[in-house]
Parts: structure tokens; C-alpha cells; sequence
């Protein structure tokens, strides 16, 4: 699949928002203290990956109430969705100049009817975008970064009318950012989640 940036400048892939606050002083820490055992910037980017994956539960898996969007809000909690984390990582990601962006899936809902938006991100290395996910891995899921062939949390079954989303965006999808935001807690976000793009 030809991922296809949203802004054809990769300024706007290492601008800082609300949401990707890479400039928040809690991001800042984490990024500096990531950089610090990192040998280059490829080592940086997976130690940030794993930092996310396997530090910050799933919020689903974990049972937490609480819902995060802001990246900063995500490290501080410790806590997340897809979404949340994807949006932490991008934040670690650009805080030390690595053009990252937001992609999404679309899937069959895990555990109930009906299909459901998922999370991710993209980094560009050597001239070419490289999607990851950080969701985090349990039984049946074994992401891993990977600059050599995608290794993803999930693959999408066409037969299943499950897809991947070809467009990079630079901030997160708007609809993905209202259901987060409108969210008292996770139980309800996870049946308000959006079904497509």
C-alpha cells in the first residue's frame, strides 16, 4: 500500500499542537532522557516505540477508566487507547526532529459487532514513511518496530471489510479527536469509537 502524506511539507510532521505537545516539559523529560541511551536517531526511535508499547497499558487491557488524548497527559497517567498512544509517540518522535505521522485502520470491533477505527503511526527514515504501531502487545499481538517490513499489532482481512487507511495526517483525524475529547471515560468511549474515516 502507497501511503500518501495528507501536506505535502514535512514541516507539518514535526509541528507541535495541543495534542502532539512536544514542547510540554513532561515530554521534553521523557524525550531527553530516551535521547540520552539512544546511540543515533534510528535507536532513539525504537526505544521510543518500546518505551510507549510496553509502559503505557492499553487502558482496554488494563481495565483503566480514564481517557487521555494529550500526549503529555498519556505519559503523565500512564494510560491510553490506540489513539492516546499513537499521539504519545508521535509526540516522543518529533520531539527529537523524526517526522511522524497519524494513520489509522479500520477493523472488525474486537469483541462485538460492527467495525471500528484504529490508531497508529508512520515515521520517515531513509526517505520513506514506515507505519508502527504501539498500541501494545498481548495474546494474539506482536508489534514490533520495524524499519524492514511492516510488524504491526494487526493486518486487515479484506474478507472481514477491514482496511488501511492511506493517508498520513499531520494532526490527529478530527473525528478520532472528537470522540476522545467527549469522553467522560473509557466505557463510554469504547461505544462511541468511530466505525470509518
Amino acid at each position: 500500500m502507497e501511503l500518501i502524506q495528507e501536506i505535502p511539507h514535512l514541516s507539518a510532521y514535526l509541528a507541535v499542537d495541543e495534542v502532539i505537545g512536544h514542547d510540554h516539559p513532561r515530554v521534553r523529560d521523557a524525550a531527553a532522557r530516551l535521547a540520552a541511551a539512544a546511540s543515533d536517531s534510528y535507536d532513539y526511535a525504537r526505544m521510543a516505540f518500546e518505551s510507549v508499547r510496553d509502559t503505557i497499558p492499553h487502558s482496554q487491557d488494563s481495565g483503566d477508566p480514564r481517557v487521555t488524548w494529550r500526549a503529555s497527559d498519556v505519559l503523565e497517567q500512564g494510560t491510553g487507547i490506540c489513539y492516546a498512544k499513537a499521539h504519545a509517540l508521535a509526540a516522543l518522535l518529533r520531539a527529537e526532529d523524526i517526522p511522524t505521522a497519524l494513520c489509522y485502520q479500520r477493523l472488525a470491533h474486537d469483541g462485538g459487532d460492527g467495525h471500528v477505527v484504529h490508531g497508529l503511526v508512520a515515521v520517515r527514515f531513509n526517505g520513506a514513511w514506515h507505519r508502527q504501531d504501539p498500541r501494545g502487545n498481548k495474546a494474539g499481538v506482536d508489534a514490533q518496530f520495524s524499519l524492514d517490513g511492516e510488524r504491526l499489532a494487526f493486518t486487515p482481512d479484506a474478507k472481514s471489510n477491514e482496511s488501511d487507511y492511506p493517508v498520513l495526517y499531520a494532526k490527529p483525524h478530527p473525528v478520532v479527536l472528537g470522540v476522545l475529547r467527549a469522553a467522560p471515560d473509557r466505557p463510554y468511549l469504547w461505544k462511541t469509537l468511530p466505525v470509518a474515516l
